[in-house]
């Protein structure tokens, strides 16, 4: 009866643990190798990333070379940011959503008006 005791809380205290590590917090922070599909093709940019608890800022270099800032947020293993551009056209929003699985991330962005288009990333060492 008591060895039956201790592996039920054994168990428990593993259960626990689990818990604990599952939910810990992911850290983006860092660069990124990211790459867009456009409608002018495929785009490979560095992005990098900064992270406060949920709150994330990111930076990238855009077209002509640019610099583009975002933020958004992580909850979890889903990220969100948007990026506001300045344009002749005037001013559209990039809109980011994805998943991080690791060192990768994946998802859709929102290209104002222009339609939606994939995009992945991978943490440089």
């Amino acid at each position: 009866m008591r060895c039956r005791g201790l592996a039920v809380g054994l168990l428990a205290l593993g259960a626990c643990a689990g818990l604990v590590i599952a939910g810990a917090a992911l850290d983006i922070g860092g660069v990124w190798e990211m790459t867009m599909q456009t409608s002018q093709g495929e785009q490979t940019v560095e992005a990098t990333f900064t992270q406060d608890k949920e709150a994330i800022k990111m930076t990238m270099s855009g077209p002509q070379g640019m610099e583009m800032k975002g933020e958004g947020t992580l909850k979890g293993s889903d990220i969100e940011w948007t990026v506001t551009i300045s344009s002749s056209m005037g001013e559209f929003a990039l809109v980011f959503k994805g998943k991080v699985e690791g060192e990768t991330m994946s998802g859709e962005f929102q290209a104002g008006d222009f339609g939606s288009h994939p995009w992945s990333a991978k943490k440089k060492k």
